[in-house]
């Protein structure tokens, strides 16, 4: 999992830096790091393309929330559905199943988990990005029994597919 330090560190990235890497279809920037925060908090901005998301899974770990800079996300939390356009904040708690897709032609937004930990995860599922954009759609999709391992390591489950449940 993260490796602490005993006290954080300052961190100030301007637009585009951090460690930016093409995770679940999309463009996923490494802004803060459990290394960086000793612990406390994991922030990555994303962007992603229409229909892109996450499975439906729960965190045992950590609590979660997301905030839409541009675009509109559809999210699925405990059973609620909310549609959260550019400026929300959606907040889920640990133990609370949830999902989401981008509902607008793409969307930009801050994913943030508290403790870090939820950043190795994107690292062991992700690839360095090429470039700063979106990547071209995967030829097949991602591995079930990896993803739901890889998961299962990070004290996550996955509960079923990528979309809203009906």
């Amino acid at each position: 999992m993260t490796t602490q330090i005993a006290a954080p560190v300052p961190v100030a990235l301007g637009p585009g830096e951090g460690d930016a890497r093409w995770f679940f279809g999309g463009l996923t920037t490494i802004k803060a790091t459990g290394a960086q925060t000793a612990g406390r908090v994991a922030v990555t901005e994303s962007l992603m393309p229409r229909g892109a998301g996450s499975p439906l899974h729960v965190h045992h770990r950590e609590d979660e929330w997301f905030y839409v800079i541009e675009g509109e996300l559809t999210l699925w939390v405990g059973g609620e559905t909310i549609v959260a356009p550019a400026g929300s904040f959606v907040y889920g708690a640990r133990d609370v199943p949830h999902t989401f897709v981008v509902s607008s032609e793409q969307a930009r937004f801050l994913l943030v988990t508290e403790p870090a930990g939820f950043e190795d995860f994107v690292l062991a599922l992700s690839t360095p990005a090429q470039r700063l954009e979106i990547p071209a759609p995967a030829s097949e999709p991602p591995d079930l029994d990896v993803l739901v391992a890889t998961a299962a390591s990070y004290d996550m489950e996955i509960l079923g597919p990528p979309g809203i449940p009906e």
